[in-house]
C-alpha cells in the first residue's frame, strides 16, 4: 500500500512538472504571423475587400489609384502579407487614402499579444 501511494505521489510530481513546462513554452510564443497570400484592402476608413489575393487587390488598386505599373503595388502588398509592414498607404483616392493590410487574427486590432 506504501509503495503504491509512493508512486502515485511521484507520478503526480512528474506529471504537474511536464505540464508547468509545457505551459511556460506557450505563453512565450510569438502572435501568429498569416503568410498566405491573402490582405485586406480599404478605402479610408471602410474595409472594402478582405482575405483578397495579393494580385487582385494590386489589380484593383492600380484602377482605383490609376497606376500603371502593378508590379510595385503588388511588392508592396506582398511586403504587408509577409509581415514586414502592418499596412501600407498605396495612394490617395477622393474616398481616402488606399490601404493594404494583412488579413487574418496577426493583422486584427484585437489579436492576442499585438502591440498597441
Amino acid at each position: 500500500m506504501k509503495n503504491t501511494l509512493v508512486k502515485a505521489a511521484a507520478g503526480a510530481v512528474f506529471g504537474g512538472s511536464l505540464m508547468f513546462t509545457g505551459g511556460l513554452g506557450l505563453a512565450s510564443a510569438a502572435p501568429v504571423q498569416v503568410q498566405d497570400g491573402l490582405v485586406n484592402l480599404a478605402l479610408g476608413d471602410i474595409t472594402v475587400l478582405e482575405d483578397v489575393n495579393v494580385g487582385v487587390a494590386a489589380q484593383i488598386t492600380a484602377l482605383v489609384c490609376d497606376v500603371v505599373d502593378v508590379g510595385n503595388v503588388t511588392a508592396l502588398a506582398t511586403a504587408v502579407d509577409a509581415g514586414s509592414d502592418d499596412q501600407e498607404v498605396l495612394c490617395e483616392s477622393a474616398a481616402g487614402p488606399v490601404t493594404v493590410t494583412q488579413n487574418g487574427p496577426g493583422g486584427s486590432e484585437n489579436a492576442p499579444g499585438r502591440q498597441q
